[in-house]
């Protein structure tokens, strides 16, 4: 039996995405593409990102008593760690892992090897688990990969070219994660009088869709007691370094956080200059030079007199610019913009009025996860939030177990239980839609008897992402070619530090839907945040309109509405831009 001895949250996160593959490769099928232990593998999956981002080190969790607080840790995923914890073992971890190649799971770390793949090259390759890429690459340049059943020359280039360009594990976290641990941090510093004001820095406060390292700034009259109070912060396993404005720590799961402590009658300066991004400080600099200034992070020098800048509103200013919110600072026109007064007054989440993607624990019988959440929980949060409207977009019956009328009953009884939801006056209007999968040749799964149960419909890509960008564009076009279609869904299908997306011709298809009057989506879910940033500037200059949507399996997962209004400013969006900023009989007006 293998000892586990401890184990980081990176470790443990590692472990559980391992024992989800041996479920996917242990368990027979029970239908084409699915197992019989498809929840079980969706669990472990899920608990092994909660536990990989969770600011407390799973241990210390479990010593309080606290593991089932875990969000994604159940009871039986809870049983297993506890007994990890108590013994350095695990019977159940081990029972699964038996018989399966090691190497099969430093494989899997490559973009578009999968645990059946990765078995397969293990098993007839007899790769070991030292160096299991390294003779995958040897491998596949001797033309040995094509050879197997089911590869080819085509799927073996790939391959390769997938290791070539894999560069290890990502160290980058996603926004949310980042954004929960800087939270934790200023509020912890913030508790302290001598600390003034607490800010994040860099791409964070840019809210980039992925973090590095997270760096955070101080404004007080008293660095030492600031950095000695950080220096404690409970959550650390260790002090990096300490100096007397500046200091470092490293938290679980090894998230590096620098703290940087400046005069809060300069604060403003060091902000600015802080938080970036180099382009754009660069591009500012060169500006105050033509004026004669000098712009640092101490302030502004003017004839040879250095200003102290309080606040980033006054350094813009005395620039002659408008204030640049810190989303727009990337060196694409905006101090051209905030020079001419032209900046557009982005989005704002309180503007909100719907979220037009979520999944609910109705019962549609689909070869995708369901929802945890039901219709009615769904309702009150979106009334909890303020919304007037919602949409209900659970994914299409599954086509492989179901022919065209069971399709269309399921569909016909989803439309009932949307109708009997708003015929309980809520404040909330609740839509009827689907998120349906398009097939490789653009085609819906879903027969027009079906469609029409729907207010409208979402699509989106799910599989084949690795199509010609000429065959990827006409299979889009096809699928938003369907009457019922108003939205295309996380329309890249890319999945941050896991997944590029696929290629489009943004062009053809943003003309299309303008045509069309279709909408495309922000995919609210930190794991997507799709469309990405700079094509929803595309977009946006373009005028094709947009929809934000949670993706939502579960209530809570509305709050990540948040996350896709920081790429709609990123991405210079105004109100105006955004279809749920509409009052629902707006809305409704747009749907005939």
């Amino acid at each position: 039996m293998k000892t586990y001895k401890n184990l980081n949250n990176l470790e443990i996160a590692e472990l559980l995405r391992d024992v989800a593959a041996a479920y996917k490769l242990k368990d027979l099928p029970a239908q084409a593409g699915e197992t019989k232990n498809k929840f079980k593998i969706i669990a472990y999956e899920r608990a092994a990102d909660a536990v990989e981002h969770s600011s407390s080190e799973l241990k210390d969790i479990w010593d309080e008593g606290k593991l089932e607080d875990v969000p994604g840790v159940g009871p039986s995923i809870a049983e297993h760690l506890s007994e990890l914890f108590k013994t350095g073992k695990s019977k159940h971890f081990d029972e699964l892992l038996k018989d399966l190649p090691p190497a099969i799971f430093e494989l899997m770390k490559v973009p578009g090897i999968g645990p059946k793949t990765a078995f397969k090259m293990a098993k007839s390759f007899n790769i070991t688990s030292k160096g299991a890429i390294k003779q995958l690459v040897q491998i596949a340049k001797q033309g040995k990969i094509a050879q197997l059943a089911g590869f080819g020359e085509d799927r073996q280039a790939q391959i390769l070219k997938n290791v070539e360009e894999y560069k290890g594990p990502s160290t980058r976290h996603l926004l949310p994660y980042a954004q929960a641990i800087a939270e934790d941090i200023i509020e912890y510093l913030s508790m302290k009088s001598f600390v003034k004001r607490v800010d994040a820095l860099g791409s964070l406060r840019r809210k980039a869709s992925t973090i590095g390292d997270i760096d955070i700034a101080a404004a007080s009259d008293d660095s030492v007691k600031t950095i000695e109070y950080f220096c404690d912060y409970p959550k650390k396993t260790s002090v990096i370094e300490k100096g007397e404005r500046s200091a470092a720590i490293m938290l679980p799961g090894n998230i590096h956080v620098d703290l940087l402590v400046h005069n809060p009658k300069a604060y403003g300066a060091a902000l600015q200059h802080f938080t970036g991004s180099k382009h754009h400080n660069v591009k500012l600099r060169e500006y105050a030079l033509k004026k004669n200034l000098s712009v640092s992070d101490y302030g502004i020098k003017k004839n040879g007199k250095l200003i102290q800048i309080p606040t980033e509103e006054k350094l813009y200013n005395m620039l002659g610019m408008d204030f640049i919110p810190p989303e727009l600072r990337e060196d694409t026109g905006e101090i051209e913009a905030a020079l001419k007064h032209q900046l557009p007054e982005l989005v704002e989440l309180k503007n909100v009025k719907a979220d037009l993607q979520m999944h609910s624990s109705f019962d549609i019988e689909t070869s995708h996860d369901i929802g945890e959440s039901t219709m009615e929980e769904l309702v009150e949060k979106a009334r909890s939030l303020k919304y007037e409207y919602m949409a209900f977009t659970e994914h299409n019956p599954s086509r492989s177990k179901h022919n065209e009328k069971q399709i269309v009953d399921i569909l016909k009884r989803k439309r009932e239980k949307v109708g009997k939801l708003n015929s309980v006056k809520t404040g909330v209007k609740a839509f009827n839609s689907l998120e349906i999968d398009m097939m490789p040749n653009g085609e819906l799964p879903v027969p027009a008897e079906g469609l029409e149960t729907l207010d409208f419909a979402l699509v989106s890509i799910h599989s084949q992402f690795t199509l010609s960008k000429l065959e990827q564009t006409k299979r889009v076009l096809k699928a938003l070619s369907y009457p019922k279609v108003k939205i295309f869904a996380h329309p890249s299908g890319r999945k941050l530090n896991a997944r590029e997306g696929a290629e489009l011709d943004w062009p053809k298809i943003f003309e299309y839907m303008l045509k069309h009057n279709q909408w495309v989506e922000i995919n609210c879910d930190p794991m997507r945040l799709d469309l990405p940033d700079f094509l929803v500037r595309e977009a946006v200059k373009l005028g094709v309109k947009l929809t934000l949507g949670t993706d939502a399996h579960h209530k809570d997962g509305l709050d990540n509405m948040q996350f896709g209004i920081s790429v709609a400013r990123r991405g210079w969006a105004t109100d105006s831009d955004i279809i749920n900023c509409r009052t629902l009989k707006e809305f409704e007006k747009l749907l005939v």
